[in-house]
């Protein structure tokens, strides 16, 4: 008889809840969970497809090691005892600096990413760090740093309760939220208007969520700072400007007020393509409105100014008085958040603590910038070794990163690399050791990072809806095994990596004025830690040093994990709450408006005035039905609107003689590709579209499906020289390129749009 499980679904950033329908120990449905606090049984198309996702019959089963040049079936053991023996010749003989660790978005979704990344980091002792923010939202973590004094302190705009809501670079019709957890984000936008409120995209394309809108700024690619700078030029020179509540708790609104003076509508509007007028109208409808919020997200992060426009973000919410009070953009509060701290003064944040080796990028938040790994791998330097071994865990950066074809290359250079990924892809395909986790029906959930930018306080958690399969290992023991192999600690049992974890934290918190459990016995404490597995007894830990934790008895009526099992669809925290200026970490304890990074930047910005735009740009496009590369193998989430085309306007098609469904050769700095082109006015003209993620078509991978509609990477059209100085941020969108109609061989004369300068 079929059965039915809670499951919190992992597939984007929304974190829907999910009654799976189950036969045996195959999940044949999937629809929302009416009950659970924070979805309310929204489902979308990827939820509901969770099914076919978790049965994937391309999902390895079962480790790989290559011998004799090809990778072959092999047991745990022998899995682990090879990357023991790669990853630690390695160290040895170069430094714990040539191995590299790649992290992928799927991170960010499972448990063991959650817990187990940052443990390795530490016991390689390694600098050599790569994720996918640096292809997607570090500015945002910088300019949060910089702001706040804590990259992860990131305001999200409170949807539920707004009057106003501005955004831009954001379609999350499409997207489902990002860096703003919403399920139903299309519904709240609808609910917005409903009671009243105003919509505003700013939005090259015309995209879903610009339909929805009451007022849509197509503005030209890449130049998103410029006209937020505008915005905030006006809130000044009108007096606009309202720190209400804010006031005490803001510095530096006269250097600002001076820095960004010369920004004014008449001076970006020729960059930007957007009339003074209207830029004025934006800043007006911002201060007038009860309650306001400024939304940026992928499209106003990977352009050339990717930091300052996500700073300007929050600028506009603070000269607003909308930062930090409900109907503005508010600091989430998750279960698992650190317990917190009194308000005063902190550390700040700081970049450029270390420097890639080849380019001397700095790094940021740990971090070193992904489109440098390939130089990284490639390149010798004076300045130490290259990275000789990498461990790439749920990543593809052959298809996420700039110019694949040269990493491509560089991950086949290797000494060793080991890959922790249910599928062979384009980047696992290089591994030597390939480690699959099991299907996300078989793994625990909990969202340890969504839940930090969630638009409600609450807390859920889904143990495993199948039991693990005969010959799997669960990801959280794959993870604790790869962290004893890479480190040095080979052969000692999992459970001592959760150990070290509880003992090492509680150890912290104990001499910790502040704390619950201040002065009292670790070990005493950790005896109290309830769970069935070490990821379990770590979640407890935290829910009970967490801002509603039981404080180990301080406070009886706290969170612990028992009573949140005891709650399957969920525990509702409620509404974010003002919350300033406790999260605030910065050396002064005040939202430094100013920071010396941003001032030193805006020159550059202020040089962007005067350059002549391209004749024809790219930026990237997002599908509901896909998330990044991965998702592509699933028959029920491709086709449709879900292809990859290039989307063109009709006026620039017809000056290029491209025909709708006729390929077309499309390049940039980094390669060419080929790729049908898609005729629409959904674009604006100077302005085409590609979807990220796309180009299965390298040999040895085992993508079926995939492969039958490989599409074309459009990350091969970048040479991986563009980033945001700040954060190292690739930039994705605003790049000049070329698109010529594929002719027939009668046919002479080609008509070309060539990129005549850098937006």
């Amino acid at each position: 008889m079929p059965r039915t499980a809670l499951r919190i679904c992992p597939l984007c950033e929304a974190t829907c809840g999910l009654t799976l329908t189950i036969e045996g120990t195959r999940v044949t449905g999937a629809r929302g969970d009416r009950d659970d606090v924070f979805s309310n049984g929204f489902i979308c198309p990827k939820g509901a497809s969770f099914g076919a996702v978790d049965g994937d019959p391309d999902r390895l089963r079962t480790p790989l090691v290559r011998r004799d040049g090809e990778l072959r079936e092999a047991t745990w053991a022998e899995a682990f005892d090879a990357v023991a023996a790669g990853v630690r010749s390695v160290v040895e003989r170069y430094g714990p600096d040539s191995v590299g660790i790649v992290l992928g978005n799927p991170n960010v979704h499972t448990v063991a990413g959650g817990l187990y990344p940052q443990v390795l980091v530490g016991a390689l002792g390694t600098r050599s760090v790569f994720t996918a923010s640096t292809v997607d939202q570090m500015p945002k973590h910088v300019s949060s740093g910089l702001l706040f004094g804590d990259a992860n302190a990131i305001p999200v705009p409170d949807l539920d309760h707004t009057d106003h809501l501005l955004l831009i670079g954001a379609n999350p019709l499409e997207s489902n939220g990002s860096l703003c957890t919403a399920p139903d984000f299309p519904g709240k936008l609808k609910a917005l208007k409903a009671r009243g409120g105003t919509l505003t995209v700013v939005d090259p394309r015309r995209t879903r969520t610009a339909k929805l809108a009451d007022r849509h700024i197509a503005v030209r690619p890449g130049t998103d700072a410029l006209l937020l700078a505008a915005m905030a030029q006006v809130l000044f020179e009108e007096d606009l400007v309202d720190l209400g509540r804010l006031a005490p708790h803001v510095d530096g609104v006269d250097e600002l007020r001076a820095a960004i003076g010369d920004f004014t509508p008449d001076a970006v509007a020729h960059a930007t393509d957007v009339d003074a007028g209207t830029i004025r109208a934006l800043a007006r409808e911002l201060a007038a409105a009860p309650t306001a919020a400024v939304y940026g997200r992928i499209g106003s992060c990977t352009v050339p100014h990717g930091t300052l426009a996500s700073w300007l973000v929050d600028v506009l919410n603070t000269l607003t008085g909308n930062l930090d009070r409900p109907g503005g953009a508010l600091f989430p509060q998750a279960a698992t958040d650190r317990t917190p701290r009194p308000a005063g003064p902190g550390h700040g944040f700081a970049l450029g603590r270390w420097h890639s080796r080849v380019s001397q990028h700095p790094e940021a938040k740990g971090e070193l910038p992904l489109s440098a790994l390939a130089e990284e791998i490639d390149t010798a330097t004076a300045e130490g070794e290259p990275i000789r071994a990498l461990i790439a865990i749920a990543t593809n950066p052959v298809l996420s990163a700039p110019d694949g074809d040269r990493l491509d290359k560089a991950l086949d250079s290797l000494d060793f690399m080991v890959s922790v990924d249910p599928y062979l892809n384009e980047t696992a395909r290089h591994a030597d050791v390939v480690l699959p986790p099991p299907p996300p029906s078989q793994n625990p959930h909990h969202d340890f990072a969504f839940n930090t930018l969630a638009v409600r306080n609450q807390v859920r958690y889904s143990r495993p809806a199948v039991p693990l399969e005969p010959g799997l290992m669960a990801e959280t023991e794959i993870h604790a095994r790869l962290i004893l192999a890479a480190g040095g600690m080979h052969g000692a049992e999992p459970s001592a990596v959760d150990d070290m974890v509880i003992g090492q934290t509680l150890g912290k918190a104990v001499r910790e004025p502040h704390s619950p459990v201040h002065g009292r016995d670790p070990q005493e404490l950790a005896a109290l830690l309830t769970g069935d597995t070490g990821p379990e007894r770590r979640l407890d830990l935290m829910l009970r040093l967490g801002p509603y934790g039981d404080g180990f008895g301080a406070r009886p009526d706290g969170l612990t994990l028992e009573q949140l099992l005891a709650h399957p669809h969920g525990i509702d925290l409620g509404p974010l709450q003002p919350r300033l200026p406790q999260p605030l970490k910065t050396r002064s304890g005040k939202v430094e408006l100013l920071p010396r990074p941003i001032a030193d930047d805006l020159p550059r910005l202020r040089a962007a005035l005067d350059t002549s735009p391209a004749a024809l740009v790219l930026v990237g496009r997002r599908h509901l039905r896909s998330n990044n590369s991965w998702m592509h193998n699933v028959p029920a989430l491709t086709g449709g609107t879900n292809r990859c085309t290039l989307h063109i306007h009709p006026e620039d098609a017809a000056r290029l003689g491209v025909r709708d469904g006729a390929d077309v050769r499309v390049k940039g700095a980094g390669g060419e590709v080929v790729t049908p082109a898609e005729v629409t006015d959904g674009v604006r003209p100077g302005v085409v579209s590609l979807p990220h993620g796309w180009g299965h078509d390298r040999p040895g991978t085992r993508l079926s499906h995939a492969a039958t509609a490989p599409g074309v990477n459009v990350n091969q059209l970048l040479d991986g020289s563009l980033l945001d100085p700040l954060s190292g941020n690739a930039v994705l969108n605003g790049i000049p390129i070329e698109v010529t109609a594929e002719v027939s061989a009668e046919v002479s004369v080609e008509v070309t749009a060539e990129a005549t300068a850098t937006p």
